[in-house]
């Protein structure tokens, strides 16, 4: 991956655009960082910049982000991070990849997986970070 500054900047502001929308709920600030014109490619989210927000809109207050690794190469980044408090069992591991388009997240594809347990892994290795869920909670 390249270490350019076009590339660590949108780095920064993709990583920037994440926690806006996700953590913070700053749905005008977010909105300065994601294209009107944004294209959607996750089948669980609706068409659009409007298709997103609303999604994360609809979501409970405690939902969170928590990025784990954040690599860019030019106008493409890729997260890889975890999405809690969205009510559902366990949380998602995710795999995001951004295009970028004139300084705002132009394009986005995701990879989705329910986090699990040291028992469901068949590696024996966690998903996320250096633990497994249960042992974060205890």
């Amino acid at each position: 991956m390249s270490g350019d500054a076009e590339s660590q900047k949108n780095r920064a502001i993709v990583l920037e655009a994440f926690d806006l929308l996700f953590n913070q709920r700053d749905y005008d600030a977010a909105a300065r960082l994601w294209s009107p014109d944004y294209i959607q490619h996750s089948s669980h989210i609706a068409p659009g910049r409007a298709g997103l927000f609303d999604l994360v809109k609809g979501q409970p207050d405690t939902l969170r982000f928590e990025p784990n690794l954040a690599m860019a190469d030019g106008d493409y980044v890729m997260i890889h991070g975890r999405f809690s408090g969205h009510g559902e069992p366990a949380p998602w591991i995710a795999c995001d990849v951004v295009r970028m388009e004139g300084g705002v997240l132009k394009e986005h594809w995701d990879v989705i997986e329910s986090e699990s347990s040291r028992a469901e892994s068949a590696s024996g290795l966690p998903m996320f970070g250096s633990d497994f869920p249960e042992e974060r909670s205890a």
